[in-house]
């Protein structure tokens, strides 16, 4: 028999940690599970992929500036041109594949500024060639969210309906495409995918010695319907974040400051230049690994962007969000932590150095919640890759899951 043809699509190796975690997730299951199939990426940043994970990778989109804006006629041309091309492209791409898998990420949402034509329609186009071409198309633990765009609602709708398998990673997600008319009647709820990849090894320190406060800074300017006073949000979000950090420092913490995507980097920038302390410095990790094992060291975590929550939950650190969309207030629910959420479009330093004290009071009870709830979610992840075999390559004998693997 030939080896079974897998391709992995989405926003990956462009810049986004928590993308690119889900994707090495799905890849630790392939090679534990399925290690005769043959895999390569429709991605953002094929090179990176190609470096990264060792894999053949191909461009998303024909037209290369596809997320600039297009303000010259040439542009505009190129862009509605490359929407031709890449229906073409994505079929054939498609055609070439047993199966096609989506991992994780925000693929059914816009809780961040999205255009229709950008990724929903070429995630419609995959999801439509893999139903014209008759190639498994799979959603797997993906987020959705309720949008009021119609034309981006409309892609979601069909390119969640024209998909093989759906799974999504909490139970808004389903709630909303449900609510966009979608039949999720058989469709399962997991944890987020970046919660199957390893735990880094404990560090020690110094008995007494404390450890820094880690930030998790965003690029923050609302969401899909916030465009009109996106300057606005984004301004109230890194003043109170700024004057936060400051109030550590006072106290004499050391604080390291995270990002989860490459244009986060002006937003560490304007807080060091700000804060202007030895005690505050900013961390350059290049992955989810990256990012946890900065975590690890760290004695609590106040973070924005939903992976960086990922990230400091695996690893047992009590965390506090910055909350920016009803994922993570669901990620924190779960996790046993909703008591300390707080609105990154409002952020009020003084209420949050309150919530943050607190959680400093029940660090050690968290720590211990943390510890079972990471237990349940590597449980259910095992079920998680279980079900995508029995769905994806159902003629598969079993073979062990990445977790039963010596």
């Amino acid at each position: 028999m030939s080896p079974v043809r897998v391709g992995v699509f989405g926003l990956l190796g462009s810049g986004n940690l928590g993308n690119d975690g889900s994707l090495e997730a799905v890849l630790g299951y392939l090679r534990a599970a399925h290690p005769e199939a043959v895999v390569d990426a429709l991605c953002g940043g094929p090179e990176a992929v190609t470096a990264r994970y060792g894999i053949p990778a191909t461009r998303l989109h024909w037209y290369r500036g596809e997320y600039r804006t297009a303000s010259r006629a040439g542009a505009v041309a190129g862009k509605g041109l490359g929407k031709l091309v890449d229906a073409v492209r994505t079929a054939a791409w498609v055609r070439r594949h047993d199966v096609v898998i989506v991992p994780g990420m925000g693929v059914l949402e816009a809780t961040l500024p999205l255009r229709p034509w950008g990724f929903p329609y070429a995630l419609f186009l995959l999801c439509a060639s893999g139903r014209l071409v008759r190639t498994r198309v799979a959603l797997v633990g993906v987020g959705a969210a309720p949008i009021r765009n119609r034309a981006t609602r409309t892609l979601v709708r069909w390119s969640a309906r024209l998909a093989a398998y759906r799974s999504y990673r909490d139970e808004q997600s389903r709630d909303a495409l449900r609510a966009m008319g979608v039949d999720t009647a058989g469709d399962e709820v997991y944890p987020d995918l970046a919660f199957a990849l390893p735990a880094p090894p404990s560090r020690t320190r110094p008995e007494g010695e404390p450890g820094p406060v880690c930030v998790g800074v965003m690029a923050f300017h609302g969401g899909d319907d916030d465009r009109a006073r996106a300057e606005e949000i984004h301004r109230r979000y890194l003043d109170g974040t700024t004057r936060f950090v400051r109030a550590l420092v006072a106290d004499g913490r050391r604080v390291r400051l995270v990002t989860g995507d490459a244009c986060d980097a002006p937003v560490v920038a304007a807080i060091l230049d700000a804060v202007d302390s030895p005690l505050v410095g900013a961390a350059d990790a290049a992955s989810l690994a990256g990012l946890m094992a900065e975590m690890a060291t760290a004695d609590t975590v106040v973070a924005t962007r939903y992976h960086n929550l990922v990230c400091a939950l695996k690893v047992g650190a009590p965390t506090l969000a910055l909350s920016y969309a009803a994922k993570s207030d669901a990620l924190m629910a779960r996790m046993g932590l909703d008591a300390y959420c707080h609105p990154a479009r409002e952020v009020d330093a003084d209420r949050l150095l309150d919530q943050f004290l607190e959680l400093e009071k029940r660090a050690a009870e968290l720590r211990r919640t943390l510890a079972g709830r990471n237990a349940d979610a590597a449980r259910l992840l095992d079920r998680q890759f279980t079900a995508l075999t029995a769905a994806l390559f159902p003629a598969a004998d079993h073979v062990p899951t990445p977790r039963e693997t010596p």
